[in-house]
């Protein structure tokens, strides 16, 4: 048995068009997945999934505005209708309209972060879930963060969806266990993302993170990539209701 193939497998990836779900898309193609290419605009999905079919694998683009429950329920029809049924499901599009404390969060704003961070991706599990109950098999992988294990000053709502993460997680693989589908959390540190550009965009900041790191060099997408590989294949077939931490060592200094 090839622990990580993949092969005949369908996988949803959120907020795949750039960063780190473009990585775990491409990853999961590259080992045998038929992968769907999400986030909300259409341009930039088909051309992360024509690149993939390039180097020959196979991927389709539906676009879907997570915090909308009729696109997720059209994300997941129109996967069945092209690929098949669901096998995989990684839920990494998230939203930080907010960069400052808590104490000057307005409510709109906190009730989009739990909507987009949270509640979108039990939508898309309880979707996918008939497909994976059918097989008796499956994997769902949510990308958390470590802001939801350290505190912040500018990061607290963020940080506190990511902690909803975690435990959501655990809950659910203990709900879906008995069907044999294994649900997991990756927790990576600072990745050198557009999505997390104020946090290293500038040698003060980077400087400052890597202080902080046991490994000193800012981490890039693939090094989540291949985390999300190995919790959707054979090699994780016992790994649920686990956060695995990925963050060059921050939270252990």
């Amino acid at each position: 048995m090839n622990l990580f193939d993949l092969s005949g497998k369908v996988a949803i990836v959120t907020g795949s068009s750039k960063g780190i779900g473009r990585s775990i898309a491409a990853q999961i193609a590259r080992h045998g997945a038929k992968v769907v290419i999400s986030s909300r605009k259409a341009a930039p999905c088909e051309e992360v999934a024509a690149e993939i079919t390039r180097q020959g694998g196979t991927a389709i683009a539906v676009p879907a505005n997570i915090s909308e429950k009729a696109h997720m329920e059209n994300l997941v029809a129109e996967t069945r209708r092209q690929l098949g049924p669901v096998d995989i499901v990684v839920c990494n599009a998230a939203s930080n309209p907010h960069y400052g404390p808590m104490m000057s969060l307005p409510d709109d704003m906190f009730d989009k972060i739990m909507r987009n961070n949270i509640l979108s991706s039990l939508w898309l599990v309880k979707l996918a879930l008939p497909d994976m109950q059918a097989k008796k098999d499956g994997a769902v992988i949510l990308i958390s963060s470590i802001a939801g294990i350290k505190g912040s000053e500018t990061l607290g709502a963020y940080g506190v969806s990511k902690a909803a993460d975690m435990a959501l997680v655990r809950n659910l693989a203990i709900e879906l266990g008995c069907d044999n589908i294994r649900v997991n959390a990756i927790a990576p540190g600072l990745i050198k993302t557009d999505f997390a550009k104020p946090l290293w965009d500038s040698k003060e900041n980077s400087d400052y993170f890597l202080g902080s790191q046991s490994i000193k060099r800012l981490a890039e997408p693939d090094d989540i990539g291949g985390i999300a590989v190995m919790l959707a294949a054979p090699a994780g077939r016992f790994v649920t209701g686990q956060v695995i931490v990925a963050d060059g060592g921050a939270t252990i200094t």
